[in-house]
């Protein structure tokens, strides 16, 4: 048995969950990949999927090995490029995740931009806003917002994130005689507020009094919050937002548009609120490979 042969198609199966696809783009017979996956695990002495009629998925130990094969087969394959061409050809796969809204506004344009420039790099994009293991799932490169609390991981600045209180107009407009919108964090209480569950402290409301705030400069407010919603989808948190259903507090770059064309608003603008850095995150393992260097630059310097 070919082991590296073995690994990069056992890796190919795993990506696509899939035997046939596997068989398709190698040219061969559903029955000689699984024989060759077979037969991996054979020499391994461990079971690394579980068939039934309809899908596939890893065991524990599939897992853990293909998290490492994966990087190898990568690994291998940028060399034999290097070698061949006398340079460093970008080609392969590169596993990109990101928040769902960031994701969707402001990487995917930049996804597709990349792609363009190096047209033999296929690149995964997995969207989640709850936190993920970049080892444990076999991430290349992940934007983080906030804080970063794991010095093991290379990470690049490449922007800031700014929350702000917003509402859509036809909110404002609807409030009840006798109401109005917040001019200070004490008047949430009596607004329907869209909680974002994803956000340390999700109904805890923070804000520094700025110029021309009814309190002293760099005063210190926190509000708990409450409302008939809350998710931990930006995607809804945004939809609830656009569609008058309450307040949100939320990054400026989820409504940009909206803010532009005046159908979405800031509310309490002499109330500012914590700015929050995005980094490119890469484990320490991946930060060599070109395509990884490559796609972290272009990113940067896009955002930048």
């Amino acid at each position: 048995m070919d082991k590296l042969s073995a690994m990069q198609t056992f890796v190919r199966v795993v990506e696509s969950r899939s035997f046939s696809a596997v068989a398709d783009e190698l040219h061969a017979t559903q029955s000689a990949i699984s024989k060759q996956v077979a037969a991996l695990e054979r020499s391994l002495g461990a079971n690394l999927l579980v068939r039934t009629t309809r899908s596939l998925a890893l065991t524990e130990e599939g897992e853990r090995y293909f998290v490492q094969a994966r990087r190898l087969v990568a690994e291998i394959a940028e060399a034999e490029s290097a070698l061949k061409t006398g340079e460093e050809q970008l080609r392969g796969w590169i596993r990109v995740a990101a928040p769902v809204g960031f994701g969707r506004l402001k990487l995917m344009p930049l996804v597709k931009s990349f792609m363009a420039a190096h047209p033999d790099v296929r690149v995964d994009l997995r969207l989640h806003d709850s936190f993920i293991d970049l080892v444990d799932q076999g991430i290349d490169v992940t934007v983080r917002i906030g804080a970063l609390d794991d010095s093991r991981l290379v990470a690049r600045r490449v922007g800031t994130s700014q929350r702000m209180l917003l509402a859509h107009s036809d909110y404002v407009r609807a409030l009840s005689p006798g109401s109005h919108a917040p001019v200070d964090p004490e008047d949430l209480l009596a607004h329907e507020c869209i909680v974002y569950t994803e956000m340390s402290n999700s109904n805890s409301w923070t804000f520094t009094a700025g110029a021309g705030a009814s309190a002293t400069r760099g005063t210190l407010r926190s509000v708990r919050v409450a409302g008939h919603i809350q998710t931990n989808s930006s995607e809804v948190l945004r939809l609830a937002v656009v569609t008058g259903m309450g307040i949100g507090y939320a990054p400026t770059w989820l409504f940009e548009n909206e803010l532009a064309s005046g159908e979405v608003v800031r509310l309490m603008p002499y109330w500012e609120s914590p700015q929050s850095p995005i980094h490119l995150v890469s484990p320490p393992e991946r930060k060599h490979a070109a395509k990884v260097r490559a796609f972290v630059e272009h990113v940067s310097t896009a955002l930048a």
